[in-house]
């Protein structure tokens, strides 16, 4: 697996991976280097034997602090399309992993930081978490997906308070919005906090989560009949399926299943 990057690092030794963005100097801005990089590990992830993955950003500071305004500033329209298309190609790569992700938000997740954490599975985050979409404060507009990701999580009216806004949310309100799942002293709770999270996942079957991922993701935003049938044929295709037999087989022989 390509692991020759400049501004982002990947650790895989054990099956919970983690994935630090490492621009500390710039607070971890998202430039078209590090979604370049991303694109092409994350496109690697999409068949990757893993179990989960944490996405954080390198430092005490930042998760991401948003795009990195210097490089977008000169942009023409044309080019910064393509900026919004290719931040929009990462956060669906990240959001489409076949296993679950944590964004581990120490500090500032603000801007296409915070579309980069809306974008994974769960949000874990510190007491110092900040989270908003200030693009309006800059003449501009989420590019990376926030319009459409936000609302699905807060709901459309507190999603256009915050756009519009533009204001920062700390990470007590971020919790109780829904946006953040659980709070930790400090960076170094958090990390461990998402990692013994993926505890609960080690031991169940890994395909089954993964088609549970896939079914729910393909129903969103369809109605509840279309969904439905989704979810039939989903459960329907698990059946009989080594990870499946073996699960079963477990239960019924009342010992702990060895899932491969």
């Amino acid at each position: 697996m390509t692991n020759n990057f400049e501004t982002i690092h990947f650790d895989n030794s054990s099956d919970i991976a983690v994935l630090t963005i490492n621009r500390p100097s710039k607070l971890n801005a998202l430039n078209i280097q590090v979604h370049r990089e991303l694109k092409t590990l994350l496109t690697e992830l999409q068949k990757a034997n893993l179990k989960g993955l944490i996405l954080t950003g390198e430092g005490e500071k930042a998760f991401i602090a948003g795009a990195d305004i210097a490089e977008m500033r000169p942009m023409t329209t044309g080019e910064a399309e393509a900026f919004s298309e290719l931040g929009q190609q990462v956060t669906t790569l990240m959001e489409s992993l076949p296993f679950p992700t944590i964004a581990a938000v120490n500090g500032f997740a603000l801007g296409g930081g915070f579309e980069m954490a809306m974008c994974c599975d769960f949000i874990f985050a510190s007491q110092n978490a900040v989270f908003g979409l200030p693009e309006v404060k800059l003449g501009l507009i989420p590019g990376f997906g926030g319009t459409q990701r936000l609302s699905r999580i807060v709901g459309e009216r507190r999603a256009k308070e915050m756009m519009f806004s533009g204001r920062n949310v700390k990470a007590e309100e971020a919790k109780a919005l829904g946006i953040v799942l659980e709070l930790f002293a400090d960076k170094a709770e958090l990390m461990n906090g998402a990692r013994n999270w993926f505890e609960l996942v080690r031991a169940n079957s890994s395909y089954a989560v993964a088609r549970a991922k896939e079914t729910l993701w393909s129903g969103i935003d369809k109605n509840l009949e279309e969904g439905l049938k989704i979810e039939a044929k989903a459960f329907g295709d698990i059946f009989q399926t080594e990870q499946m037999i073996e699960g079963t087989s477990a239960f019924l022989e009342k010992r702990k299943a060895n899932f491969k």
